[in-house]
């Protein structure tokens, strides 16, 4: 019985995405270049994108007063969930993860850069 329960632990703790072990600190020095259009923590406000407070885990498209592009409403309405997958295919790729999406940052080229920033996110 023991065993089962240590290898079911066990299994659990390998099925976390490697995105969980991103480093927050490097994450808020990696969000400088995302601050030119989003903002996060008290008081965050929508600027030319959205505010990103508690966007990891979030269905898509639910940030009160902010206008999305058609492409990101349609993949809200499809059920699109900002987990830390499709943060993460995004933020490498935004024009090749959402076609037409209004996002014009090319996206961050290092992954350890990426998880580091869903890392800081996931903070808010």
């Amino acid at each position: 019985m023991k065993a089962g329960l240590i290898l079911t632990a066990l299994a659990a703790a390998l099925a976390v995405p490697a995105l969980a072990d991103g480093d927050a600190a490097k994450g808020e020095k990696v969000f400088n270049k995302c601050k030119a259009c989003h903002a996060v923590g008290e008081g965050a406000a929508n600027k030319v994108g959205p505010q990103l407070n508690g966007i990891v885990g979030a269905p898509a498209g639910q940030v009160d007063g902010f206008k999305y592009s058609d492409a990101l409403t349609e993949a809200a309405a499809g059920g699109l969930v900002w987990d830390e997958e499709n943060l993460a295919a995004f933020l490498a790729k935004p024009k090749d993860f959402m076609k037409g999406t209004k996002m014009t940052f090319a996206g961050l080229r290092k992954e350890d850069e990426i998880e580091n920033v869903i890392s800081y996110l996931q903070g808010f």
